[in-house]
């Protein structure tokens, strides 16, 4: 049978709502006879739903192929497809059995359109589909610890309230004996004093913010930024360490520079003109939420955190809120890991940034990779640069980045 088959160019029977130009005889219901006797009722094909909208668009209800009487006079049929012997006539040859008749113009297109078709179907199913945002605390329900009823609104409130432990980009023109290289130093020294003193990362997060409001809000002397950054790690520790380091161990580290009356005055002074304010949102509590979002490994997470802390010491990058220099970090590690741009509907929608907004950051916590290495400050470089951070110093800088545009 199939191979009697003429070509179906011109065969307009899969066109919706298009009538056939012949009657088709057909058994009585439930006869088990398939070549029952034809009678003369009208054929009426099955209709279908059209998976595709270009052709629908077309084919409306109101455009149908009607039969012209000198058809419908001759009483030409159909023959049946199930019987061998037979031959499939197409539109051709009923003209030539029927006389001439001008059928519309979506019927003499058909073949064009299924080209147009076949070109557009790729594009369609990309159109059609759309990333699902997952609920990434699902594992997490029965884990009282992970507060997932509260969770969406915990982190709501961070990005509320995140600006209240933002400082001034340009703070440091209010000083008049320090100025930002000299920061920098001492954050890449305390990221140092972290390591080895095994602190857990919020306190240095939280160090560098308690360093940054108090000297936006008091002047100080040169010789007395040492002090502030031990006394600020101090109180961090007091705040998120289970064992805090005891005094006269940060007056060590810092060579004996200061007497333990000196640390506990400046302790006083600090916590005055912070007004006590220790619990703000920083880096470090967006970090965690986002890298979930992200689906992150180990590997992400070490070159996030190794991105983050360069960030730590420069003063410029103080220009962005906490949360968009965490959301860039992790969009930046994922881009210098797959070495192409990619940023998740999942992580757009926990972040609240979209690739547009991370760009510019990102792009320069790619240029603080490409100099991490060289300079005199490395402190961060060396640290990731051990087997227990994995190498994450070590990998290829997404230099693409910098000429990224969207």
């Amino acid at each position: 049978m199939m191979q009697n088959r003429r070509a179906l160019s011109n065969i307009n029977v899969n066109v919706v709502g298009a009538r056939l130009p012949c009657s088709v005889a057909v058994g009585e219901r439930g006869s088990s006879d398939k070549n029952a006797l034809y009678d003369k009722q009208p054929f009426h094909p099955v209709q279908r739903p059209c998976p595709r909208k270009f052709p629908v668009s077309i084919a409306g209800d109101h455009q149908q192929l009607l039969l012209p009487e000198e058809t419908k006079k001759t009483g030409h049929v159909l023959p049946d497809l199930n019987e061998p012997d037979r031959t499939v006539i197409d539109l051709e040859d009923y003209k030539m059995m029927a006389g001439d008749f001008s059928a519309p113009v979506f019927v003499q297109h058909t073949e064009a359109i299924l080209v147009e078709i076949d070109e557009m179907d790729e594009i369609e199913m990309e159109d059609a589909y759309e990333e699902p945002i997952m609920d990434i605390d699902i594992c997490d329900k029965k884990d009282p610890l992970a507060v997932t009823e509260y969770i969406d609104d915990l982190y709501r409130y961070y990005k509320k309230v995140e600006g209240s432990g933002c400082v001034p980009p340009n703070y440091m023109d209010q000083q008049f004996d320090i100025n930002e290289h000299m920061r920098a130093i001492l954050i890449d020294w305390l990221i140092e004093v972290q390591y080895k003193f095994q602190l857990m990362d919020e306190t240095l997060y939280l160090t560098v913010n308690l360093i940054d409001r108090f000297l936006s809000l008091y002047p100080i002397v040169r010789k007395k930024l040492q002090l502030v950054g031990v006394t600020a790690m101090l109180l961090a520790c007091k705040y998120e360490e289970v064992s805090v380091p005891i005094v006269e161990d940060l007056i060590l580290i810092s060579d004996r520079a200061y007497n333990r009356k000196e640390v506990l005055d400046m302790e006083r002074l600090m916590v005055n003109t912070l007004q006590f304010n220790m619990s703000v949102p920083t880096p470090y509590v967006f970090m965690r939420r986002f890298l979930k979002a992200a689906q992150s490994d180990k590997k992400l997470v070490l070159f996030a955190f190794f991105i983050m802390e360069l960030c730590l010491v420069e003063y410029e990058m103080l220009n962005f809120p906490p949360s968009l220099l965490a959301a860039s970090a992790i969009y930046t590690a994922q881009c210098t890991l797959s070495r192409f741009k990619f940023w998740s509907k999942s992580c757009e929608y926990y972040t609240g940034y979209t690739e547009e907004l991370l760009l510019e950051c990102s792009k320069r916590m790619v240029a603080f990779h490409q100099s991490a290495g060289s300079g005199k400050l490395t402190g961060v470089y060396r640290k990731y640069s051990m087997p227990k951070f994995g190498y994450a110093a070590k990998a290829e800088p997404a230099s693409f980045l910098l000429n990224a545009t969207l």
